[in-house]
């Protein structure tokens, strides 16, 4: 596994590369002022794009809001992976939505699972960091 320092210049991110289910599977996540954005994919360019956000909300439980903006629209296991990281996303104290890009060469639920837990293991608690920093 290869893991690169955040670097705060032109835009803090991070990287990972790890093998989900035999496929190399890199993963890029960049802090902008407005925005998250995730960049995973096994196929060396970006896949499905998805945009993904708490939405303002009276009752005492929010809602997310996660749409396909390029790509497949009928692969409701990747709504539920940004639906997924905009909710941890949230958890860890930010407003910021997300934009989602999965390049993957197999969109099985259980791969989508895997890359899930690594993205929140491997990059998400990163953001959390992140955040604490820019709030202090």
């Amino acid at each position: 596994m290869y893991s690169s320092q955040p670097t705060r210049f032109p835009v803090t991110h991070k990287s990972v590369s790890l093998d989900i289910k035999g496929n190399k599977t890199d993963i890029v996540i960049c802090k902008y002022d407005d925005k998250f954005l995730v960049i995973v994919t096994q196929i060396g360019c970006m896949g499905t794009i998805l945009h993904a956000r708490k939405e303002g909300s009276v009752s005492t439980e929010p809602t997310f809001s996660v749409s396909v903006i390029f790509g497949k629209r009928d692969e409701p296991w990747l709504l539920a992976c940004g639906r997924q990281l905009i909710e941890h996303i949230s958890c860890s104290g930010s407003s910021r939505p997300l934009v989602l890009s999965l390049g993957l060469k197999d969109h099985s639920p259980e791969t989508l699972k895997e890359l899930t837990v690594a993205v929140i293991e491997n990059c998400l608690c990163y953001l959390a960091a992140i955040l604490k920093y820019a709030i202090s």
